[in-house]
């Protein structure tokens, strides 16, 4: 009687080790942190979306003041189509292609609006329109957001890539999850710069031989 629960005391013991080994090996930590990024990840993709929302209103009201803004109007519209059209499920967060194509195609988008807001300059009813006003600042507080959220999901890919790179968590990354590191967020220089919603543009030079 002794002997056979000397023998479940040990087998408990021995089952208690084993979590307390595989916990300090990163077998929660690991989980914890991939869906902490997963989760930012996601809040990166809603506000892109709202901004994609906020873009055909925009077209729509420019084009009612500035008709003569067409090819600008177009290849707006067209960004916009090429942006949605790249779908990134957090799954796909490993994938440095996908995620290129993505931030590319927001890119674009971005670069778009940016041309997009500066033709109003020329067009000063189009500038004092209360929906056109009120789509401005709408945007403009969504590139804050998008910027945010942007920081946000790089600081929980940076934390999950250490996670799973340092000692001892490494064995658990390697051994029970197969982990591969998150890419972070990091679109060419300028092309996340948020459209100009100022309109302190400068005027337009002179023609030559104007008196």
């Amino acid at each position: 009687m002794a002997a056979r629960l000397f023998s479940r005391i040990a087998r408990f013991t021995l089952v208690i080790a084993a979590a307390a080994s595989l916990a300090g090996c990163g077998v929660n930590s690991i989980p914890t942190a991939q869906e902490n990024a997963k989760a930012k990840w996601a809040d990166v993709q809603s506000q892109y979306q709202r901004r994609s929302d906020l873009i055909p209103n925009l077209v729509a009201t420019v084009k009612a003041y500035a008709k003569q803004e067409q090819d600008t109007l177009t290849k707006v519209t067209e960004a916009r189509a090429k942006a949605t059209s790249i779908q990134i499920s957090a799954d796909d967060v490993t994938d440095p292609d996908k995620i290129a194509k993505f931030q590319k195609a927001q890119g674009e988008l971005s670069q778009g609006l940016g041309r997009l807001l500066a033709t109003s300059e020329a067009y000063p009813e189009l500038k004092s329109n209360e929906n056109f006003l009120a789509l401005q600042s709408q945007l403009e507080g969504t590139e804050n957001r998008i910027a945010v959220a942007r920081r946000d999901y790089n600081e929980a890919v940076r934390e999950y890539n250490v996670t799973i790179r340092t000692f001892p968590a490494v064995i658990a990354a390697n051994v029970i999850y197969g982990a591969k590191p998150m890419v972070p967020f990091a679109a060419a220089e300028g092309a996340q710069t948020a459209p100009t919603v100022s309109f302190d543009t400068p005027a337009p030079a002179a023609k030559k031989g104007a008196n």
